[in-house]
């Protein structure tokens, strides 16, 4: 049941087409040989967030389709589902019960009250301020009750995502409950969204908390691996994090490796990615896109604080129709840990460069993941940001099929995809990973098992990348240019 070494795509179930039949199709149509795995974002009845404020996890939104079209879609493909560890949707059923009927509800233990963190309800603003949470405001909202009674309960993302209490009995029975049912659809992963944010102690940064996030995780993975599923953790911060889940053994993300790459092309320097190549963890994720923005935060240290200053402003400057108002307060975007663009966009649509920034991914150690807009090459949604002033969307356009259809034609993608179809096929990729000491604007970087060997030079200057691949059967050597 393990997750096979093959590119993964990550998309929305109404991201390539309405629903999920309709994904399904557009996967089998003309990603079959590229794409060998899916990670679908959340498809559950959800109230806010496109998704991530799940009000249950026993049912599928029928507006994406039913239990059995995600089944259909596991079949073919390696499938990665998400699990939103540290909160439920402010109108599910246990947080409108806890609404109604306050400590009597059955489900009141399953949330953090003020009266319930502190004597009295009273929480100092010094602890309140150092909890991290990446947002310009404290923790909690005001809840009113029917009887026009106000509490305060913790709440670390959006109003209508309730954090729960993992200490609490009733939180570990409901969340144990849905964790099985997902389990026992099969998935190859399931995704821990936001696990950091799940260990709260008072007087402390509430983030990733050691020795109990330890003992959360092993929680999750001992009814995840019962079904020969793994869980991959999902924490957005400082790369140490990462290094920590690879030491336990556990999956992580790659979610450094964006920004350096754009560092890279951008100032024509490889030394910054090649250090980290030499050390990121060999069980990871990789990524340059997702469903969020250019990630920041995870690359402090990785680059000074000048580089990632200046490796922004190019961003800025070089990535088409981008704006910095789009990553800030006006357009609802309140996170400053990351800027908000396509992939493509940023390397200022040139195919070259993206198509160099793609190669790196692929040989970089760990599965790689492309985000669907990634997958199309698309370009700044800027009409959809500004219709709706949510700056994320500029990297979240909704393709029909028929702008699927026309998309794959273009030479771009055309390019990515034949990339993409050798780091699934060739055996290479499943053995041992070699870095080549090289000049300031190369990468040499090498994959071979048994008889087979892969090696992409690539000038992060001038963007040209050639693969050399050895074919064991002819007894030659392929050259071909990305």
């Amino acid at each position: 049941m393990t997750l096979k070494n093959k590119i993964q795509l990550i998309t929305y179930p109404d991201s390539l087409g309405t629903n999920l039949p309709e994904l399904h199709y557009a996967l089998r149509k003309y990603f079959f040989k590229a794409v060998r795995g899916v990670h679908i974002l959340p498809f559950y009845p959800s109230s806010s967030d496109r998704g991530f404020a799940p009000k249950t996890y026993d049912e599928v939104d029928p507006v994406f389709g039913t239990w059995d079209d995600v089944e259909k879609i596991g079949h073919d493909f390696d499938l990665i589902i998400d699990f939103m560890v540290n909160h439920i949707s402010r109108q599910s059923e246990y947080f409108q019960d806890y609404i109604e009927k306050g400590n009597a509800s059955e489900y009141a233990d399953m949330f953090l009250s003020f009266d319930k963190l502190a004597p009295n309800g009273w929480i100092e603003d010094e602890d309140l301020k150092s909890v991290y949470t990446r947002k310009p405001r404290p923790p909690y909202q005001m809840l009113e009750r029917p009887n026009g009674t106000l509490e305060k309960i913790w709440c670390t993302f959006d109003y209508e995502q309730i954090d729960l209490d993992y200490d609490s009995p009733k939180t570990r029975e409901v969340m144990r409950k849905f964790l099985i049912r997902l389990a026992r659809n099969r998935p190859k992963m399931i995704r821990l969204d936001a696990i950091a944010y799940t260990t709260i102690e008072l007087g402390t940064s509430c983030f990733f908390l050691e020795p109990k996030i330890w003992e959360l995780l092993d929680w999750f993975n001992d009814y995840a691996s019962a079904f020969e599923t793994e869980i991959l953790p999902e924490v957005h911060e400082h790369y140490s994090y990462q290094l920590k889940l690879a030491e336990r053994g556990y999956w992580c993300y790659d979610f450094s490796l964006p920004m350096l790459v754009l560092h890279a092309l951008y100032t024509g320097t490889s030394r910054r990615l090649k250090s980290w190549l030499r050390k990121c963890p060999r069980k990871q994720i990789t990524t340059l896109d997702t469903h969020d923005g250019i990630g920041v935060v995870d690359v402090m240290d990785l680059l000074n604080q000048e580089e990632i200053d200046q490796t922004i402003e190019h961003l800025y400057k070089k990535g088409s129709n981008i704006k910095q108002t789009y990553s800030g307060p006006e357009y609802q975007n309140l996170d400053v840990y990351q800027v908000n663009c396509t992939y493509y966009s940023a390397l200022g649509c040139d195919d070259d460069a993206y198509l160099t920034a793609r190669a790196i991914q692929f040989f970089t150690p760990g599965i790689p993941q492309v985000y669907y807009v990634g997958l199309l090459a698309g370009k700044n949604d800027i009409p959809l940001v500004e219709s709706t002033r949510l700056g994320r969307n500029i990297n979240r356009h909704n393709y029909t099929l028929e702008e699927v259809a026309e998309e794959t034609q273009r030479p771009v993608v055309q390019r990515l995809l034949k990339l993409m179809e050798f780091r699934n096929a060739y055996p290479a990729f499943n053995g041992e990973f070699n870095l080549f000491k090289s000049k300031k604007h190369e990468l040499i970087l090498e994959w071979s098992h048994k008889k087979h060997v892969a090696t992409a030079h690539i000038n992060v200057k001038t963007f040209k990348t050639k693969i050399v691949y050895t074919d064991p059967v002819a007894a030659r050597t392929v050259d071909f240019n990305v």
